[in-house]
């Protein structure tokens, strides 16, 4: 098979895929917003029926008919919707049709009908009603405007009319701003509305680009009685890929219908600590080490019998692929007086930021970095393979910046948090007072390998922040070549 045919098919096949798990998603999306039409008409209907059970006596005669406008409206929708469900499963039906054909024709041998064979089906993709067909409901599962209000004086009771309700707002995405692990999204009105009372945000993580989705993903979290057209969602996480944002506009009596929904990349260095090959004196929890002067004991024999067990037995297979996977390795676990712990996930390449906070009474720590694999009994600092600040609170307070074990001493005050930017691509590691954002020491030099946050500890604990962005602060000053408000270490090599 020529490789120009096979790669044609091939894109051909991916595009197919790609489109027919759209059109499954929007069919999921058709028939939650149908199931939702006929939730909310009941909704509506159930609270049409509170208002004229309080004033029955002048509103009987104009129930049944606005009981039928809802009907109509339900009916209407949901016909709508029906018709264009039924579009889209004979879409997909044609799209399958199509996948099947595309997929056996990648088994032809012969030049001549390959040829053929993509032509045509190149042709009917072409054509096909999959990528003609609009993944946008014809109409919205809501019923607002169906709702009505009696609070009205008894002598206005024939002339009520259903609600006003708020037209949808238009997020500006232009606008919108995701900087320093805050969101910030600006909308507005299609038209003026002088009786809109305030605005509902709401928002939630995704790790899926567009159209967001409806199964399998988090719930959607609210901000209420937003009154003004823009608003600053911050101290987030960034713990997945993207998020999905929304606003309704309110009036005093009902919310109109969300906008069209907005999806934000958020980008950010996530990671855990490895308790897997930390050192047994220390408790480790996701992001929390602690020493533990007690962990070691009564293990050394229990690790003797595993070990002669594991010389006997061959080891499971683990997965190599995932970056976690390749970060841990297959790192025996710390030992002596390397109380060390390290992340789970490598840096090798890009801007990356974390924090680290200590308790008040940590009587001595390290946080820097280390190449993938370190020696068992290797200290952060002490190999040419390791580069961090070291803080010892015993007797008296000393800070310093260590590398290949040589320490240069940091006269300035140790900040309660510690902020740790790495430059994997410029060989820059650099250590900031991460409430102020001032520089305390940087390192410069060329990282040769895969990079590991790293962490030791001696009596105390530490809570390291990820899911962070690097801040604007740490970023203006990056743009400073000598590295003002800090140090700059003379203790640099190239690794």
């Amino acid at each position: 098979m020529p490789q120009e045919d096979w790669e044609t098919l091939q894109r051909i096949v991916s595009t197919l895929v790609n489109k027919n798990d759209e059109i499954h998603n929007f069919i999921d999306m058709l028939n939650h917003t149908i199931s939702n039409v006929q939730v909310n008409s009941s909704n509506a209907i159930s609270e049409l029926d509170e208002e004229f059970d309080g004033l029955y006596s002048v509103l009987h005669e104009m129930k049944g008919s606005m009981a039928n406008t809802i009907q109509q409206e339900e009916a209407r929708k949901i016909q709508a919707l029906q018709d264009q469900l039924s579009q889209c499963s004979r879409a997909l039906e044609s799209s399958e049709e199509l996948l099947e054909l595309a997929v056996q024709s990648l088994d032809i041998k012969n030049p001549v009908e390959l040829l053929e064979a993509t032509r045509q089906i190149k042709d009917s993709v072409t054509v096909a009603s999959a990528f003609r067909l609009s993944l946008k409901p014809k109409v919205s599962d809501s019923m607002t405007h169906m709702m009505v209000d009696f609070a009205l004086e008894k002598r206005m009771l024939q002339a009520v009319k259903f609600l006003p309700v708020p037209k949808a707002p238009e997020i500006d995405v232009a606008a919108c701003l995701v900087s320093d692990n805050c969101i910030t999204i600006s909308w507005r009105m299609p038209e003026e509305d002088s009786r809109i009372d305030h605005f509902v945000l709401e928002y939630r993580k995704t790790n899926f680009d567009g159209l967001p989705r409806l199964k399998g993903e988090q719930r959607w979290e609210l901000v209420d009685y937003i009154k003004a057209t823009q608003y600053t969602l911050s101290g987030l996480k960034f713990d997945t890929k993207y998020m999905n944002l929304r606003v309704q506009a309110c009036n005093k009596a009902v919310a109109g219908e969300y906008s069209d929904p907005v999806t934000l990349e958020t980008k950010a260095f996530v990671f855990s600590l490895d308790s897997t090959s930390s050192h047994l004196n220390l408790k480790v929890e996701d992001t929390y080490v602690e020493w533990d002067p007690t962990g070691g004991k009564g293990q050394e024999k229990i690790k003797g019998k595993e070990n002669k067990n594991r010389s006997n037995t061959a080891s499971p297979k683990r997965s190599t692929n995932s970056p976690r996977a390749l970060a841990r390795g297959s790192r025996d676990r710390f030992a002596g007086e390397s109380y060390t712990v390290l992340g789970d996930t490598a840096v090798e390449s890009g801007q990356h930021y974390w924090e680290v906070r200590a308790q008040k009474d940590c009587k001595s720590y390290s946080v820097g970095v280390t190449y993938r694999n370190p020696g068992k009994f290797d200290q952060l600092g002490k190999t040419n393979s390791s580069w961090c600040i070291h803080i010892n609170n015993w007797l008296q307070t000393t800070f310093s910046a260590k590398h290949n074990n040589k320490a240069k001493t940091l006269d300035i005050p140790v900040p309660d948090r510690i902020g740790i930017y790495c430059d994997f691509d410029r060989g820059q590691l650099s250590f900031y007072n991460a409430s102020s954002k001032a520089l305390l020491h940087t390192f410069r030099t060329k990282f040769t390998q895969p990079l590991l946050p790293g962490f030791m500890i001696w009596c105390g604990g530490l809570t390291v922040t990820t899911g962070l962005q690097v801040p604007s602060a740490v970023k203006t000053l990056q743009k400073s070549e000598n590295g003002l408000g800090g140090s700059t270490s003379s203790l640099n090599n190239v690794a």
